[in-house]
């Protein structure tokens, strides 16, 4: 029987192949504190009992909110889904406004939060939420209730009835969407929509049991959160790293099979490497460079000669290898999702025999939908992969990618009409991603749909695309293209600082700060190169005319992007409307 309910997993890996390590977590930042699959189940029903005495019945909503991903949050979603309530996770990072809202929304009662951190920061929100009935720590914080508290000695057969009842189609969680546009709204996904997709991605992705997995990734976060539990049922080991200061560090330590990342920790390791090897006598130089391009331009479908094969041995042995090393040496993939992967990157990786698989939802869909098969010359860079096996997708005829699947939403939460929106006539979900397959039935992404703008002459432009192209140059950090209503394209960059720093000195250029630096003729010059080397590869249309640098990095905490580091453009626009005003005041640069 496969586990039909999320908190079924755990009696699952039990009963399958039982773990000393299910979770590990350095609590004391030195040792690996572990947790076996019974000690879990163990305490998931002490806690079960504690939420149960607490008044909490089916139904019930309790949030969780933590800084990094533990066992707790684990523990706790389990005990609170198998007596029925619902768990909403939210971001450690959103506003308090946003807090407020969703606290509201979701009538939450009870909230689980990981340090003293989190409970100043949220101090001022409770004050005027009486509906929040308690808040308990993860970390001991002086003055406040510890989780460990409410762990119940008692009948745990009470515990068992109650699982009993629970359904399938009981929904588990509430997931508010960061949302790049107004307030966010509740996703609710059911057991039988996340177990579907465990079970899929299980499917595609075989990971093996006693292998091993880094969790760094916010846990509040669908993609994440999935691919733990379809860790949990391949029996593999759950490792979680202290913070994305230490992922290095952990990879090392733990040597593990596999971690989940998204695709601008992919750009800041690549872009390490590129630093490291500039430090290269000129010989090695040479030798990495020639690594290099071959990984580059090597078929990863198995259609290179035996030569090159060759070729790819020599370049593994000399460079490809101390990159493995540098992850552990264990790695068999690295998942990645939740935005636009550069297709080089995957080519170059995966020829580096570090697979680097690139896969597709969202989190209406629980989330996954597509995924690059985990199995040699099963990867295309550029396409975000193949169905998975419950998904049907269709082509809509503008281009936007529709879905039918066991893992689609049950609608947003107190939303009937964004939910009717969402939905066509008969019944398959609207993306809003623009998207194609190939011949060999990948799907490629090409942007989202409310994203694509139209020039004055009546053209779209799909700017994700042009945007991925232009972040292949190391010395780009960010950028986001405008235009819309405008005769031309135009370009918001933000450089790589550090990058720039060492050019203006290895040029004899005086400059001090970041500010100097993008007011300086020539530095401008330099990325008017850049990006005319990008416009060679563009239709008319598409090509960047004008471009201004920007001295300050795009953040969450600043609002220019989402939880989930998606671009939120219209606060781009507005932020800088006077420098895009500019641009269409005055003749083209390019």
């Amino acid at each position: 029987m496969y586990p039909s309910r999320v908190f079924d997993i755990l009696e699952h890996q039990l009963s399958t192949h039982a773990l000393n390590d299910t979770f590990a977590r350095r609590e004391d930042k030195i040792t690996w504190t572990k947790y076996s699959t019974q000690n879990i189940i163990h305490i998931s029903n002490q806690l079960s009992l504690g939420l149960h005495e607490l008044g909490l019945r089916k139904g019930d909503k309790i949030a969780i909110i933590s800084t990094s991903n533990r066992p707790e949050w684990h523990i706790t979603d389990i005990a609170s889904l198998q007596i029925g309530l619902i768990n909403v996770p939210i971001y450690p990072t959103i506003s308090s406004s946003e807090y407020e809202y969703i606290f509201q929304h979701a009538e939450i009662q009870y909230l689980f939060i990981s340090d003293r951190l989190l409970a100043r920061k949220l101090h001022s929100v409770l004050a005027h939420l009486p509906q929040i009935k308690g808040v308990y720590t993860f970390d001991k914080v002086e003055g406040m209730a510890h989780w460990q508290e409410l762990l119940k000695d008692g009948d745990l057969e009470q515990v068992k009835n109650i699982k009993s009842t629970i359904k399938e189609t009981d929904i588990a969680t509430i997931i508010y969407t960061s949302g790049t546009t107004g307030l966010p709204k509740g996703v609710m996904l059911s057991h039988y929509n996340i177990m579907s997709n465990v079970l899929d991605c299980s499917k595609v992705v075989q990971i093996h049991q006693e292998e091993k997995a880094l969790s760094f990734l916010p846990l509040c976060h669908v993609f994440e959160r999935i691919l733990n539990y379809t860790y949990m049922y391949s029996c593999t080991s759950i490792y979680f790293a202290d913070g994305l200061e230490t992922i290095a560090q952990n990879l090392l330590d733990v040597r593990v099979q596999y971690f989940a990342t998204v695709p601008r920790l992919i750009e800041k390791i690549y872009e390490g490497i590129l630093r490291k090897a500039r430090t290269l006598t000129p010989f090695k130089k040479k030798i990495f460079i020639w690594a290099l391009s071959l990984a580059e331009h090597f078929p990863t479908d198995g259609s290179a000669g035996i030569w090159d094969r060759i070729k790819l041995k020599i370049a593994d042995k000399l460079v490809f290898q101390k990159w493995r090393a540098a992850l552990g040496g264990q790695i068999k993939a690295i998942i990645c999702g939740s935005a636009p992967l550069q297709p080089r990157l995957a080519q170059i990786f995966n020829n580096a025999q570090i697979p680097l698989i690139e896969g597709y939802g969202l989190t209406e869909t629980s989330p996954v939908l597509t995924v690059n098969p985990l199995h040699q010359y099963g990867v295309r860079p550029g396409s975000v992969g193949i169905v998975l096996p419950s998904v049907q997708i269709q082509i809509a005829d503008d281009g936007e990618i529709l879905v039918k699947a066991p893992n689609v939403m049950q609608g947003y939460y107190k939303d009937e009409e964004n939910t009717r929106a969402s939905f066509t006539e008969d019944g398959w979900l609207k993306t809003g991603d623009i998207g194609h397959f190939t011949d060999e039935k990948y799907l490629v992404i090409t942007d989202r749909k409310k994203e694509l703008f139209k020039t004055s002459g009546g053209k779209y432009v799909a700017p994700a695309v042009i945007e991925n192209k232009l972040k292949e140059s190391s010395y780009i950090e960010q950028v986001v293209l405008v235009g819309d209503g405008e005769k031309f394209v135009s370009a918001l960059i933000v450089p790589n600082f550090d990058l720039l720093e060492k050019w203006c000195e290895e040029n004899h250029l005086l400059l001090q700060t970041k500010k100097e630096m993008i007011e300086s003729k020539e530095v401008n010059n330099y990325f008017f190169n850049i990006v005319q080397e990008i416009n060679i590869h563009l239709s008319k249309v598409e090509q960047i005319k004008r471009i201004a640098l920007l001295e300050n990095e795009w953040t969450i905490e600043g609002g220019e992007l989402t939880a989930t580091m998606k671009i939120k453009r219209k606060v781009i626009n507005n932020k800088y409307h006077s420098i895009i005003n500019e641009f269409y005041k005055t003749k083209e640069n390019i």
